[in-house]
């Protein structure tokens, strides 16, 4: 795939965490994925991942997710986000985060999530 290729899949990609739909995120993934979230165990696997993210939006009332800035470099994409969740009764909490991707055989086939949990937390009491 081309550099504009992967750009647009990772794009693509984060609109769909609009949806709350885990199998819509999942159609993204390559089958041997590797997730890893802030510092956490890596999360191996399409099916895996789609089941975090199965409870993930269970867990929150509203995601909202933009891309803020992305920069390709062949198969390698660094996007820096906005990851708006918010709990049941709570409002959207706007968390930073740095998502670095690597896209094989047209999917995201690692994905590396860099933020401060600590203070997503904090925003997410507020």
């Amino acid at each position: 795939m081309s550099a504009m290729d992967n750009d647009n899949l990772v794009r693509e990609f984060v609109e769909a965490f609009n949806t709350k739909d885990a199998e819509k995120v999942g159609t993204f993934l390559h089958p041997d994925v590797v997730f890893e979230n802030y510092g956490e165990t890596p999360v191996k696997g399409r099916d895996n991942v789609v089941q975090v993210w199965e409870g993930v939006f269970r867990t929150f009332a509203q995601v909202k997710f933009e891309t803020v800035n992305q920069a390709v470099n062949d198969d390698v994409v660094l996007a820096e986000q906005v990851h708006g969740l918010a709990l049941p009764g709570g409002k959207l909490a706007p968390i930073m985060n740095l998502a670095v991707y690597e896209i094989r055989d047209g999917k995201i086939a690692a994905w590396r999530d860099y933020g401060n949990p600590q203070y997503a937390m904090k925003l997410l009491q507020s």
